[in-house]
């Protein structure tokens, strides 16, 4: 059994995400502004982002060999994107580029309370289907542990679940954006369902925000037929509702926070790579919390998420 304890990255440990990756366009103001405000913002950053992409760099900085399907766009976005998930270690094999659609891209504003309010635009993440599922099953068929999220088209992100719980892996469905019930077939797929706040009240139509709220959530989405699920609450921890198990709220380390931007994906990312190490869902739930307390000290997206040796330290 492992601990949470920090390990290297070794053939135990392998991640495939399937995603979305976009440049971030990051200004901070004083606070959100209103409908038609025009608001004086402080400071602006073009960040490497997008949820697949946040996630794939946490599972890599965290211990896990990773490799990322998706798309980018053929312009310098694109290009920045999967140099810098290169660099990283990570295997863009099965990242596919788009010629007539631009790379993705999130426009985000950070106030000074480190809420965020982000619109994205899916860009060549639109362009991802389920013949590119089927073109890089080898690449699910050599993980452990496949995550996605909801930023892709749903066909491609179903398609993915499909095939990664007929070769056996461990899935991860962090399913944000979220406009609504998922589709009842999809929680057969899923492992580990883990959405936040706002999103499990999407999903149930019921309040989840506070350990409490969430932990009624959790029993309704295992009601629908989800197996595990993880409600995450930013400073307040995770609510965790394990199979043969009754709710459990799991609180987070107290840190002053900076930027909440991609607190979330270090989480999954974080969660991820513990599980595909061999990690009991406890475990790796203690770490992806150590893990997103770490990046919510410091500013924007992927440049937030800590490293293996920071953790150990």
């Amino acid at each position: 059994m492992t601990t949470d304890a920090a390990k290297p990255a070794d053939t135990r440990a392998r991640v495939a995400v399937v995603g979305s990756l976009n440049m971030d366009l990051v200004a901070r103001a004083p606070r959100l502004p209103s409908p038609g405000e025009t608001l004086a913002g402080h400071a602006f950053a073009q960040v490497a982002g997008g949820k697949g992409g946040n996630q794939a760099v946490a599972a890599a900085r965290l211990g896990a060999q990773v490799a990322m399907i998706g798309r980018v766009g053929a312009d310098s976005n694109g290009e920045v994107l999967r140099t810098g998930l290169m660099a990283e270690g990570i295997d863009c094999g099965a990242l596919e580029t788009s010629p007539g659609a631009p790379t993705g891209v999130a426009l985000i504003v950070v106030d000074d309370a480190s809420q965020n309010a982000i619109v994205i635009v899916a860009g060549s993440n639109g362009e991802l289907t389920p013949e590119t599922i089927l073109r890089h099953e080898a690449v699910l068929a050599q993980a452990d542990v496949v995550v996605c999220q909801l930023e892709t088209p749903p066909d491609a992100v179903a398609a993915a679940l499909a095939a990664a719980r007929r070769l056996g892996k461990i899935t991860i469905l962090n399913p944000a954006p979220a406009t609504g019930p998922l589709p009842a077939q999809w929680l057969a797929l899923v492992d580990y369902l883990v959405p936040n706040e706002l999103e499990a009240a999407t999903l149930t139509g019921l309040p989840a925000g506070t350990p409490e709220e969430a932990a009624q959530a959790a029993l309704a989405l295992r009601e629908a037929g989800a197996r595990n699920v993880l409600v995450t609450l930013g400073a307040q921890g995770v609510c965790a509702l394990l199979e043969g198990a009754g709710p459990a709220h799991l609180p987070a380390p107290r840190v002053n926070a900076v930027d909440t931007t991609a607190a979330g994906d270090t989480f999954i990312g974080a969660f991820a790579a513990r599980l595909a190490a061999g990690a009991t869902a406890l475990e790796a739930i203690a770490f992806a919390l150590r893990a997103a307390s770490v990046s919510v000290t410091r500013a924007g997206a992927q440049p937030s998420i800590p490293t293996l040796a920071e953790l150990a330290g």
